[in-house]
This record gives structure tokens, sequence and C-alpha cells, in this order.
């Protein structure tokens, strides 16, 4: 459970930040919108370090695949662009592809 919220954690401040920075600079936003995205980004940054995987390269690529799912949903809640059947097949698939990563019996 602490991992799944760790990788939600990580996936909406790497989203929010991102989309801060986006609306501040494509559509004119306050400076500070900027400066919270960059912090917002910094937190993201740290996030997955908290994880107890010590593999980094792992951890990456699995919250790579909960990042696909997390702006699927963003660009569905807040850009209101539903996701079609392929984005959830693929969202799908990378999902599996997360749990190979992390819970694959490894020796």
């Amino acid at each position: 459970m602490r991992s799944l919220f760790l990788f939600i954690a990580a996936g909406l401040a790497e989203i929010g930040g991102g989309y801060l920075v986006w609306i501040w600079l494509k559509e004119s936003k306050p400076w500070w919108y900027g400066l919270i995205g960059a912090v917002v980004l910094i937190l993201y940054g740290i996030i997955p370090t908290l994880q107890h995987y010590p593999s980094f390269g792992r951890v990456y690529a699995a919250y790579g695949g909960i990042f696909i799912v997390l702006a699927l949903l963003w660009g569905w809640g807040v850009d209101k662009n539903p996701p079609d059947l392929y984005d959830w097949i693929g969202a799908a698939l990378c999902l599996a592809g997360v749990a190979v990563i992390l819970l694959a019996p490894r020796s």
C-alpha cells in the first residue's frame, strides 16, 4: 500500500508540477505558477527515493507505468479528454509490466 501511495504521489507531483509550468508558459499565467510548478517538480524527484525497493531503475520503470495511467486520468479530469479503448488497453499493458517488474521472483 505504501508503495502504491508513493507511486501515485510522485505521479501527481510530476503531472501537477508540469501542468503548472505548462499553463504558465502556454497560457500566460503569472510567474508564480511556474515557480510553484518547479517546486512541485523538485518534490517529484524526491518522492521516489522514499520507496523501499533497492533498485533505482526498477522503481522508475515501474513508476512509468503508474504515470501513464495517472496521465490518462489527468487528461480526462482536467483537460476533458476521455481515454479511448486503446488508451485503456495500453494502460493495462503498462500495469502488467509494472507487476512483472516489481513482483517477479528474483534470487
